[in-house]
């Protein structure tokens, strides 16, 4: 059940938004709902090779931050993709994507995040995760203010997308966003450029679920944006925990963190990829990470 939480600092209600970690108080089945496997608190989708599964929230949220716990598909997995994002609606919705890209059995996983803006995304960044993450389960997260957003695995950021309006780059603060996940083929492009096919003799693949939070600013669909953002955003009456003024940048830890991550573990940035942007993208020239 969810729940608010209202602390006081000072003279200033801090609002704390607690939302319940079972999936059907949360999230609803949107398709394939014969590839859901129900055990307990625990939730698993199925692919096979005539359907994957999805599922998303019920409500849409503004600012915060949302955790799920994944145990991705074991063993060859290869073309599968096993997806954990948030998005709004629309031609110029915005989105903030994991994607955990299968590989053969032996190679190391990897994840791709991507941000959309105003409908434009090709923002890709990709890293080889630096744990088996099919022997348990690990938490993903997306930490989403007004001056960045955040990409975390188990706590440790692993990227960045931060607030440049003052740049006259766009960025995302005044469209809800529902929470997804899903489980599919795409072995065109998955693995290896699409080199690498999925393999049905393996089938099913399973990715299984637990730990579902979200901590955030729920919207309400019947009211306009401007509202919505009105709402979920700090004054002088109320202020919410993700606007606390040590969450609008990492702290010197987490920036260690995520310097060790692009150092060692990824492998491609879509800033660096001359051949698709001959000419630097102008987020990328003004980021500090």
């Amino acid at each position: 059940m969810a729940a608010l939480v209202v602390l006081f600092v000072g003279l200033v209600a801090l609002v704390v938004s607690v939302s319940s970690a079972k999936f059907d108080e949360l999230f609803q089945p949107t398709w394939a709902l014969d590839h859901f496997v129900y055990e307990g608190e625990l939730l698993k989708l199925k692919l096979d090779s005539y359907s994957g599964a999805g599922f998303q929230s019920k409500n849409k949220y503004l600012f915060g931050k949302v955790t799920i716990q994944i145990k991705l598909v074991e063993g060859d997995s290869a073309g599968t993709v096993t997806a954990f994002y948030m998005s709004s609606e629309g031609p110029n919705h915005n989105e903030f994507d994991f994607e955990f890209l299968g590989n053969t059995t032996g190679e190391p996983y990897s994840v791709q995040t991507n941000v959309y803006v105003n409908g434009v995304g090709n923002r890709e960044q990709r890293l080889n995760l630096w744990f088996d993450p099919t022997t348990e389960f690990h938490s993903y997260s997306i930490f989403w203010n007004q001056r960045h957003v955040v990409f975390m695995v188990d706590e440790t950021p692993i990227r960045v997308h931060t607030n440049m309006e003052q740049k006259g780059i766009p960025f995302p603060k005044d469209q809800a966003m529902g929470v997804y996940s899903s489980i599919w083929n795409a072995d065109d492009w998955a693995t290896q450029g699409g080199r690498v096919k999925t393999d049905w003799s393996h089938a099913p693949f399973v990715a299984a679920y637990k730990g579902f939070d979200i901590n955030a600013c729920e919207c309400t669909v019947s009211v306009s944006a401007d509202d919505n953002a009105k709402k979920c955003s700090s004054s002088a009456e109320k202020r919410y925990w993700w606007d606390e003024p040590v969450l609008s940048e990492l702290n010197v830890h987490q920036s260690h963190q995520l310097m060790w991550v692009r150092a060692n573990h990824m492998v491609y940035d879509y800033c660096s990829d001359a051949s698709r942007f001959p000419v630097v993208p102008a987020e990328c020239v003004h980021h500090r990470h």
